[in-house]
């Protein structure tokens, strides 16, 4: 998701760093990015000159104080993990300007509790991307009750000037996409834990049936399993409401590493970098 955002800013026209903790991770999103603007120019959708003005305007950064030390918007996409984002949100209000917007990427977790870890949650706002981000047209703006207008309406401008399209919710959990998108994958693997058809059958309905650009197994190996099962728990937690309990099927890929697409396995086997069918009769 972060070498996706750091992508679409660079896109905009807009100096932008990427930063990543560990050096594997940041070279990974610098490679994911050169190789989605290869695949354009493959297709005839991006030219050289494109990629070439994009590229300058993107630098990979190692250092979390020299990534943020002028930015006017930062944008965090780590893990859904509440301490890591309180961590990183208090670092931020330390070595990003007085004016920087805090955008965080999270795609369940509350924005004023995020924002709490600032000394000035006025600035601090979620900005919930999709994945491919370069692809995906929606951009979630997460308001909480400190968010300023003046906040909102700078990630407005942002969000359009990456060619997104923009909606403004409330801060409540799962806000109004994940708490959709969540249910309707679990439903899917309860569906494929039944044996009510196979994911491909399931994810061919929802795609043919109702129009989805992608069906809910191969969203949530997309998304990542361990990702979608936090959100779930998060939302059972904030409701007090079992009907958020994540699946044993999900539970069970989970514990075994087969988070999806980014580990080659999920519900479907993605080593050839297509989706197949996979045997999980085991689980």
């Amino acid at each position: 998701m972060g070498a996706g955002i750091a992508q679409v800013c660079a896109q905009a026209g807009w100096q932008t760093n990427l930063y990543d903790a560990f050096p594997e991770g940041l070279e990974r999103g610098m490679d994911r990015i050169a190789a989605f603007w290869e695949k354009g120019i493959a297709r005839g959708k991006t030219t050289p000159e494109q990629r070439d003005a994009w590229a300058a305007n993107i630098t990979a950064v190692d250092d979390l104080a020299v990534a943020v030390g002028d930015a006017d918007l930062v944008i965090e996409a780590v893990p859904e993990l509440p301490d890591l984002k309180h961590s990183i949100f208090a670092q931020l209000d330390k070595l990003a300007p007085a004016h920087a917007i805090l955008g965080t990427n999270t795609s369940s977790l509350s924005i004023a509790d995020i924002a709490g870890a600032t000394s000035n949650p006025e600035r601090v706002i979620g900005m919930h991307f999709f994945n491919p981000v370069p692809i995906m047209k929606l951009l979630e703006l997460v308001r909480h009750e400190r968010t300023s207008q003046d906040t909102i309406a700078t990630a407005q401008e942002a969000g359009q000037a990456m060619g997104k399209t923009c909606i403004l919710v409330k801060d409540i959990p799962g806000f109004a996409t994940s708490r959709l998108g969540v249910v309707l994958g679990n439903e899917a693997i309860r569906m494929l834990a039944d044996g009510v058809a196979s994911a491909k059958d399931i994810d061919t309905a929802m795609v043919l049936g109702y129009k989805h650009p992608m069906g809910p197994l191969a969203l949530t190996d997309l998304v990542g399993l361990d990702v979608r099962r936090d959100i779930l728990l998060n939302l059972q937690r904030s409701f007090n409401d079992d009907a958020y309990a994540p699946h044993p099927l999900l539970e069970h890929l989970v514990a075994q590493g087969r988070l999806g697409k980014k580990t080659g396995k999920g519900i479907y086997d993605w080593s050839s970098g297509q989706a197949e069918e996979t045997d999980l009769s085991g689980f």
